[in-house]
């Protein structure tokens, strides 16, 4: 098992030490210029510098969760085969060692899928959730198509009627959906506590967890002007059985920022993309075949518009550069000059 890699849509696992059922493993995540949306997987271009951006940002909010006191899987960047924290680093790294845990999969029989195999797993495994928070509700949220069939009340989100697109929660929701399965799908706590055997106390800390995590991403973003609509984190239990934060946390891929309306994230490349004769297709298929819906679809997307893939490029590196304090990447201008020209394409 040693030395296997994993390949994801923007990036791959490294296995140094596999976990086994009682002790944590060693793993390197290698962080790809890939990008994926609407869970199609690899796109057909890359985006420079995004992946040393997103390993640089997202091990800074490792650091920060550590300096108050949160557990997470985070070891260090690595440089010349060494693991450094970012203090130590002379230049960004897009490789990052983390503590593996066990993945336990659930079976999938038929579209159902049985998650038996936690009932017994007493700790060192990743949970099987994607935890959401929610601070508002901007346009291309997917609470909007929830609420329209019913599967979300606003109730469920603190609210009195129905909401508008773009209208800031009073408190934040705080959301969860399914992590291991083909098509990620929402379900309500009670649900996520059954699948996953999680006692009311763990669902409880997963909640304030979230909520800590949420707080230290928008209080960051908004010294450099930005709004932190929304975001998602997954967490896991130490062999001890402690919750710990996982996989990538804060950057632009994982959470939906703002500037005067403008989305600071990977959800530029997705209103780009919206409407598209390939996004229509890919949505009837969902529509169709929830588990194999990609098989449905003949034709795959086409490029971003070069000049917009740089835009993008430029706005992930200005964002690790601002909310670090450190010129990782020269030359970038500042994201509200690169936001101004990716007005021009999604309006």
């Amino acid at each position: 098992m040693t030395g296997r890699s994993q390949v994801g849509s923007v990036k791959d696992l490294e296995v140094i030490k596999s976990p086994s059922d009682n002790d944590t493993g060693i793993g390197r995540f290698h962080f790809s210029d890939r990008y994926s949306v609407f869970d199609w997987g690899e796109m057909p271009d890359h985006i420079q510098n995004k992946g040393a951006a997103i390993s640089v940002l997202s091990a800074y909010f490792f650091e920060r969760l550590e300096d108050m006191g949160i557990k997470t899987h985070y070891l260090g960047l690595v440089e010349n085969g060494k693991r450094k924290r970012l203090s130590g680093l002379s230049a960004p790294s897009r490789i990052m060692e983390i503590t593996l845990l066990r993945v336990l999969k659930p079976v999938e029989k038929d579209g159902i899928y049985d998650y038996g195999c936690y009932r017994d797993a007493a700790g060192n495994f990743l949970i099987p959730l994607e935890i959401i928070y929610r601070n508002s509700l901007p346009v291309g949220s997917s609470v909007f198509k929830r609420l329209e069939k019913g599967e979300l009340t606003p109730g469920d989100l603190g609210l009195a009627e129905m909401p508008s697109p773009g209208e800031r929660l009073r408190e934040p929701a705080i959301d969860v959906s399914t992590k291991l399965e083909i098509t990620d799908r929402y379900i309500s706590w009670d649900e996520a506590g059954e699948m996953a055997n999680l006692s009311e106390v763990e669902i409880e800390g997963i909640r304030e967890i979230t909520s800590k995590v949420n707080k230290l991403i928008t209080d960051e973003f908004d010294r450099i002007g930005l709004v932190n609509e929304d975001g998602k984190i997954e967490l896991g239990f130490s062999p001890e059985r402690s919750l710990m934060v996982v996989d990538v946390l804060g950057t632009l891929d994982e959470c939906r920022f703002t500037f005067e309306g403008i989305p600071v994230s990977k959800e530029i490349a997705r209103i780009y993309y919206r409407g598209s004769s390939w996004h229509e297709e890919v949505e009837r298929a969902k529509r169709t075949d929830r588990m194999r819906w990609k098989e449905l679809v003949k034709a795959g997307p086409e490029p971003l518009p070069g000049r917009l893939r740089d835009l993008i490029s430029k706005v992930y590196a200005s964002c690790t550069n601002e909310i670090t304090g450190r010129d990782w990447f020269p030359g970038v201008p500042d994201t509200r000059e690169i936001l101004a020209g990716i007005r021009e394409f999604i309006g």
